[in-house]
């Protein structure tokens, strides 16, 4: 009886360790194909800009981390059209505190493009790629933007499907076509909690031909990334998660190295979804609304969003009254152009 149970033992062990390992091995070689490059993107090397964008900093680890989200609207690219990024986010994680903060940045802000002058913040993608853009919204943020991460309509449509969809409450009615790309993206969705597919997530969080315009959008988009991270968390789609990101593969690229994806995804899952603040950039007390060049655009003062984004993430970090104090010196990670670089220890 006792042999019968050691090498039932052995046994469960036995596939336990191929079980682990076949999983390891199939992750590592998921998230590694992430790893593209800007031959992932569909910009025409004849229209991508000359200059070199700064290389983005490195993370140690220790101090914050600030991660761009770009999603990318690339229809068109096999006619030689110029993508241009239709959202931009950027997820900000103390690793102390383990909390973060999820940025929307509206896409028709003024900014100033190195290289471009003046233009739509989204419009920097189009010029030059992932590092043009990372360096331009750093610039106007005054954020220390480690790591990007890029994926278009079909990438966000095949993410969510392979997760299973998700739950959600769709706020209003939405309707809008558009004959430019034959109705493949029009939207049509009613009002009430429902489960939305790839399909219609996109159209969920695209949606703004509204009163409040991209105002709502980001709001939208904000609440839909909170419900993909909880539902990824789920012990079903763990498994599956090397799955899950080959799924996405064709349609993604990150600077990130598979070490840091899985430093960042161990982070990740440390971060609560309470210790999730989101926020709009500019913040809309900030905002100005102004016609350049016959065009509609949203402008702001720099300095101001830095201030801003730097009393959000410090306060973020104030220790807990409940809990024993925690020093943590390099809780906001700023540039050095007239804003902090790291919130000094008070003492």
């Amino acid at each position: 009886m006792r042999k019968t149970v050691k090498w039932l033992g052995l046994t469960i062990l036995f596939i336990a360790i191929i079980f682990i390992g076949k999983y390891a091995y199939d992750m590592y070689h998921s998230l590694d194909g992430l790893h593209k490059g800007e031959k992932a993107i569909n910009i025409p090397k004849n229209k991508a800009s000359e200059i070199s964008a700064e290389e983005p900093p490195k993370w140690e680890g220790k101090e914050r981390v600030n991660i761009l989200l770009m999603g990318a609207d690339s229809r068109g690219a096999e006619n030689g059209d110029i993508p241009r990024s239709d959202t931009l986010m950027i997820v900000s994680v103390d690793p102390v505190t383990k909390k973060a903060t999820l940025f929307s940045i509206l896409r028709d802000t003024w900014v100033k493009i190195p290289g471009h002058g003046e233009d739509r913040i989204n419009a920097a993608f189009a010029y030059g790629g992932s590092n043009l853009a990372v360096q331009t919204v750093s610039n106007f943020t005054g954020l220390e933007i480690q790591y990007y991460v890029y994926t278009d309509f079909l990438g966000f449509i095949a993410l969510v499907d392979e997760i299973g969809g998700i739950d959600l409450d769709v706020e209003k009615d939405m309707n809008y076509e558009d004959a430019w790309d034959q109705h493949k993206f029009d939207i049509h969705l009613k009002k009430g909690y429902q489960h939305l597919d790839g399909e219609k997530a996109l159209q969920y969080v695209r949606f703004r031909h509204d009163a409040s315009s991209d105002f709502t959008r980001t709001e939208r988009q904000r609440k839909f990334i909170m419900a993909v991270a909880d539902k990824v968390k789920s012990t079903s789609n763990l498994l599956k998660l090397p799955k899950i990101i080959s799924s996405v593969d064709p349609y993604i690229d990150t600077n990130l190295t598979v070490s840091n994806m899985i430093k960042l995804g161990a982070l990740g899952f440390q971060v609560k979804n309470n210790g999730v603040d989101g926020q709009q950039l500019p913040p809309q007390d900030l905002l100005k609304e102004a016609r350049i060049g016959g065009a509609q655009v949203l402008t702001a003062n720099s300095d101001e969003v830095k201030a801003f984004i730097q009393d959000t993430l410090e306060k973020q970090v104030a220790p807990d009254p409940t809990t024993a104090p925690t020093t943590n010196p390099n809780s906001v990670s700023m540039k050095d152009d007239g804003t902090k670089k790291e919130a000094e220890s008070a003492h």
